[in-house]
Parts: structure tokens; sequence; C-alpha cells
């Protein structure tokens, strides 16, 4: 890899690998090295410029949460070393709430919940990040409701008119990378999918989905078969039903000795309009950010996993109505 530190043999090597050094092997301070200085980091919470906040957020999380492990499950990539590659890496992080935080007072509980990141790369180092934490499953698992915490976080960081305002395009600042994807069949074949799903072709799940389908989304809910994939995007197009849907990136890949598979970034942009997993309308203006992976078999779409950031849907709609 051109540009890249020769100990890494692949891209999903350099991104497993650097992820491992920084946050497990506790060699925080690379990140001077693998991230630029004026990096452009998005979660559906907030908008941070630069590697001074990723350093100190880190040490944060890794003082509250001094076992963390972040297991890598996937690389859905694209791009070259001499241009840049974007990877959606989606990782299995364990951690035991050992201490106090931004979580609050220590409990004791050991958590299990999912990562995606879109990170783009160039030089050995990334400038670019778009990332979904499964907030709500780890606040869940803490016993609390995201709703709750999400008041409780608006109080925390100093009231409505004080508290970090949550992702929205108003607010987001243009970094250096400016590609759509590739053209690769499978992730316009998954694009295609979500999209008839978010227009309403709910029947797209059982003549596109593996029957025996296993899923994964927000709140670290697992299902299986066609069910619990309708619930999940059912539940969020009903709660929001006018609101704009957008394919914003798309990655598919073939690779040795794994199945086809795909990487969608989207989002929705539009009023809490409707009757669905944010319960009560309340004509909220809302901005998501999602992250879906997937990957397909000779039956159809095998395993779909897609996260958003629930925490941060609840934080737009309590600012929004008080």
């Amino acid at each position: 890899m051109k540009g890249f530190d020769p100990k890494f043999k692949d891209f999903p090597d350099y991104i497993i690998g650097i992820t491992k050094e920084i946050w497990e092997d506790r060699n925080i301070a690379t990140l001077h090295h693998y991230y630029s200085d004026d990096i452009v980091v998005r979660t559906p919470s907030s908008v941070v410029v630069g590697n001074k906040g990723v350093i100190g957020a880190t040490m944060a999380t890794l003082a509250e949460f001094p076992d963390r492990t972040l297991l890598g499950e996937d690389v859905i990539w694209s791009g070259t070393p001499e241009e840049g590659m974007l990877s959606s890496h989606r990782l299995l992080s364990t951690a035991t709430h050992a201490r106090d935080g931004v979580y609050g007072a220590a409990t004791g509980k050991k958590l299990v919940y999912r990562i995606l990141a879109d990170c783009h790369a160039i030089n050995n180092q990334i400038n670019d990040e778009w990332l979904i934490r499964d907030q709500a499953a780890i606040v869940k698992q803490l016993g609390v409701e995201p709703k709750a915490y999400a008041a409780d976080l608006i109080e925390r960081e100093g009231g409505p008119e004080a508290c970090v305002r949550p992702m929205h395009p108003d607010r987001d600042i243009e970094g250096p990378y400016k590609g759509r994807g590739n053209d690769n069949e499978w992730g316009a074949k998954y694009a295609d999918i979500i999209t008839r799903i978010m227009g309403a072709d709910m029947a797209a799940i059982p003549n596109e989905y593996d029957r025996a389908v296993h899923s994964e989304y927000p709140g670290g809910v697992t299902g299986h078969s066609h069910g619990p994939v309708d619930e999940f995007w059912m539940g969020l197009r009903a709660s929001f039903p006018d609101a704009v849907f957008t394919v914003d990136h798309v990655i598919g890949r073939e690779d040795a000795m794994l199945s086809p598979r795909a990487a969608v970034r989207w989002s929705l942009q539009g009023k809490h309009s409707g009757w669905g997993t944010f319960g009560t309308p309340t004509g909220a203006e809302v901005y998501i950010m999602g992250i879906s992976h997937a990957e397909f078999g000779p039956w159809g779409l095998r395993r779909e996993y897609t996260l958003i950031d629930e925490t941060a849907v609840w934080k737009q709609i309590l600012l929004a109505t008080g």
C-alpha cells in the first residue's frame, strides 16, 4: 500500500490494526500519527474538528471503561492508496462500566454493543470520519431508557440553550473526502433495497431477504427472519413518514472467503410526524445518520447490521418540544 506503513498487509489490516493499537494496546499517543490534526469526526451527537478532541474523548472513554475491547467484524472498503480509501468498519465492543463518567456513576455492569465507522485514509493517516455507536444498547444495559438518557444529558450539558447540538447538515463541516463509494453491483443492490423500503415498499423484505436472515439493529436488538427486519424499518419510517431519505455513500465488495457484501451510509431528515418507534408525533425537525452493512447469500440478503443513535434522535425531539 503506497504511502502506508509496510507492517500493514492491506487496508482492512491497517484499519483493524490501528484500532487495536490505539484503544486496546493503550498507544493513545499514536493518534497524533494516525489521525490528521484537523480531522472532522461526525457522530449523531456532534461534529468535532481536530485530533485533540479525539484524544480527549478516547481517554475519557478508557477511564470509564478500562477493559474495553474493539473486535473488528468486517471492513468494507473502496478507493486506492494513491487517491485515498474509505473504510466502513464494523466493530463489536465489550466493556465493563468500572468507573464514573459520562454514563454516570459506575455500575460494574458488563456491556456488549456495536459501532459502525466510515473513515477516509491516505498516506497512513485518517482525515475524515462518520461514526455511529449504539448508544441505545449501552444505556439500556445500564438500566436507562434512551429518552431518559437524552433528557438527563441535556441537563448535564447545561440545559437546552447550552447543551451540545446533535449532528445536522447545517452544522456539518466539509472534510477532504468527496467520494460516494464505488459502482460494485452489490452496493447498488443493497442501496436499492433500502431505498425501496424507505419508499414504503415493505414487500422488498420478503422478496429480497433470506427467510433465515440474521439482523442486528439499534438497542442491541438481534433478530431472525423477516419479522424483526420489518419491525425496525417500518417503525423508523412510520415515525418520520415525510422525511427525506438520502443515500450518501455506497460500497459493494466481493472478496475471497467472504460473502458478497455492501455498506451504505444514509440519512433521514424531516419532521417527527408519525406514530412509530419514537412514540407520539411531536412535529420536531430531526436529522438521522445511519450506516448499514449487508451480506448476501444464495437465497437473498442473509445478514444485516444497521445503526442509528436513538439517544441523539430523542435529544432532538426533546430540544424541539421543551
